[in-house]
């Protein structure tokens, strides 16, 4: 069984850095939609922090099953999984500080291949850690498939 305190360091520290990135992008993120041109998909302003949180959430107890596991691979799936929230902090800061689009757009790539690796590891180790990796994935390939359509239209 996980305990609490694992879950709870861990969740600290996926959905702290999920906020810390929301936080420094917040005043950019607000604006983006009038500054540039957007997927008619894209959705309204007010559902991102919400599915972000619960997808960091989903990430935070996910490590937090691996951390607890005895597997002898549970130390590179925490690393590629503190990796790839790295890369995540990073993309936001790319694409709506820097408007780098087209390099955030390889690097929401990279995130995901990171992230798909990171799921079979996690899986590997623990099915439903793995399982709870998934909608993140999802996702990711919606905010890929966005950031291309701001690439295209500006």
């Amino acid at each position: 069984m996980v305990k609490l305190k694992n879950i709870i360091v861990s969740l600290l520290i996926s959905v702290g850095i999920g906020q810390l990135s929301g936080f420094i992008t917040r005043d950019y993120s607000k604006s983006f939609s009038e500054k540039f041109s957007q997927s008619a998909l894209t959705p309204p302003d007010w559902l991102f922090p919400i599915v972000w949180t619960i997808l960091f959430a989903l990430m935070g107890v996910g490590a937090a099953i691996v951390f607890k596991s005895q597997d002898n691979s549970r130390g590179y799936a925490l690393t590629v999984y503190g990796v790839q929230l790295i890369f995540n902090f990073f993309w936001s800061i790319l694409f709506f500080i820097g408007n780098i689009f087209q390099a955030s757009f390889v690097w929401i790539a990279i995130l995901i291949l990171l992230v798909f690796s990171m799921i079979i590891m996690f899986y590997r180790i623990s099915k439903p850690a793995g399982y709870m990796q998934i909608p993140y994935l999802l996702w990711l390939i919606f905010a890929c498939y966005l950031n291309y359509v701001v690439c295209v239209l500006n």
